[in-house]
């Protein structure tokens, strides 16, 4: 074998072990409410057993950290989308100051919907107390045979394009 062969098989092996360790990892369950919060039982909000709403009197980035902790067993990503998204991501119908994505990159994704009231008449008053917002939260999970299956289609993609790149580079080199 030449060098540059062993080099190439010496530096992605220990990668796809990782790859491969990342992606096979269990997903995490639902994850916990921040601490003292309400949970709504607003028909829309128990619908699923993938999205729940807690009345908190949390912010914006209190609650963001209190998800990110529960999920930080791996890296991920914050991703920051306009409001008016969450009827489509979230629910139809759904009110939203901010919607905030946490997402293991080709694995599972945590969306958190804030509604903060601006008006009076949008006040959160649930049994005489005063919340400062709703937030809803969406788990996305995936299922191990999925993220297997993607996975092996982007290394076949990658082999591919190393193949074709090789064999332009080197028609081009001869000609």
């Amino acid at each position: 074998m030449r060098k540059s062969t062993l080099l190439l098989i010496a530096v992605f092996v220990p990668l796809l072990s990782l790859y491969f360790r990342y992606i096979t990892i269990p997903s995490y369950p639902f994850p916990a409410p921040p601490p003292d919060a309400l949970q709504s039982t607003e028909p829309a909000d128990v619908e699923s057993p993938l999205r729940r709403a807690y009345f908190t009197q949390y912010t914006r980035d209190q609650v963001i950290a209190h998800y990110s902790s529960q999920i930080k067993y791996l890296p991920f990503m914050r991703l920051n989308y306009p409001p008016e998204e969450a009827q489509t991501i979230i629910r139809d119908q759904t009110r939203s100051w901010y919607l905030e994505e946490l997402t293991h990159p080709l694995r599972d994704s945590l969306y958190i919907n804030g509604f903060i009231p601006q008006k009076a008449q949008d006040n959160i008053v649930i049994n005489g107390k005063s919340y400062a917002e709703k937030i809803t939260i969406k788990y996305v999970p995936t299922s191990l045979p999925v993220r297997l299956f993607v996975s092996f289609a982007i290394l076949f993609s990658i082999y591919f394009l190393y193949i074709e790149w090789k064999k332009a580079l080197s028609s081009l080199l001869s000609s």
